[in-house]
């Protein structure tokens, strides 16, 4: 059975119909890269995985649970579900090690001791244990965001997603935070699914790369294949335009 499994899933804003007709599916381990132009429906897409969105009709599963179906506790989701946003929402009250904690803490009740010691391996883990006791507001973007990173894995999840994580990032940043994302990829059999315009990232990492537009899948592709040649021309297009401008 696959980790994640969307079937003729639609979602609409209103009249608006922002996903139409899903039908992916998600392996354990599996790393996917999904890209498009803004506003195509992406981060809608990842944000139906956790319950965030709702979806409108269709089935969607997830580790076993239907999010379609109201029995279905959520919170019980989002517990095997780490989600890594744009822009960091850390706790700007505490320490690093206390963001990192926190949700272990509360939603799982680990042991303090075994708390703080994950913890200060996840800190290692993306180059930081140095910062433990700084706050949010002592580090650069590029850190929050690798923090960001060790508190979605605090809560040892069997999905992690990742809504264009460097996107509000200066360049010089970028390369930390793709580097602990392919540590990730490389060394644990996590179900990644990250929203990117980093094609770098996306041909050295991704098992497959998934191309969104208006709503829908255009193509769905191993990673190879689809940079050498996309079966689709407006894949094509956005292809040769983002790659151009890198």
């Amino acid at each position: 059975m696959p980790m994640i499994e969307f079937n003729h899933v639609d979602k609409y804003y209103g009249e608006y119909h922002a996903l139409k007709d899903i039908n992916l599916s998600f392996e354990k381990g599996e790393v996917a890269v999904i890209i498009g132009p803004s506003g195509s429906g992406k981060s809608t897409l990842i944000r139906t995985i956790n319950g965030l969105e709702n979806i409108t009709s269709g089935q969607l599963t997830v580790n076993g649970y239907d999010l379609a179906d109201n029995k279905t506790d959520i919170n019980k989701i989002r517990k095997n579900v780490g989600m890594v946003f744009q822009h960091f929402n850390l706790y700007n009250n505490k320490t690093v090690l206390e963001n990192i904690m926190l949700a272990p803490r509360i939603v799982l009740k680990r042991d303090e001791q075994e708390n703080k010691d994950f913890a200060m391996h996840l800190l290692e883990l993306v180059g930081l244990a140095n910062k433990a006791d700084a706050y949010p507001r002592q580090l650069s973007g590029g850190q929050k965001q690798r923090i960001a990173i060790a508190r979605s894995l605090a809560m040892k999840p069997q999905v992690l997603l990742f809504d264009e994580p460097t996107s509000a990032l200066d360049p010089e940043m970028i390369d930390d935070v793709l580097a602990v994302m392919k540590n990730i990829a490389q060394t644990t059999d996590m179900t990644m699914l990250v929203v990117t315009h980093e094609m770098g990232f996306a041909r050295e990492v991704a098992d497959r790369v998934i191309f969104f537009d208006q709503g829908q899948v255009v193509e769905d592709d191993p990673t190879e294949e689809f940079f050498k040649q996309p079966k689709e021309e407006r894949a094509r297009q956005f292809l040769s335009k983002i790659i151009v401008h890198k």
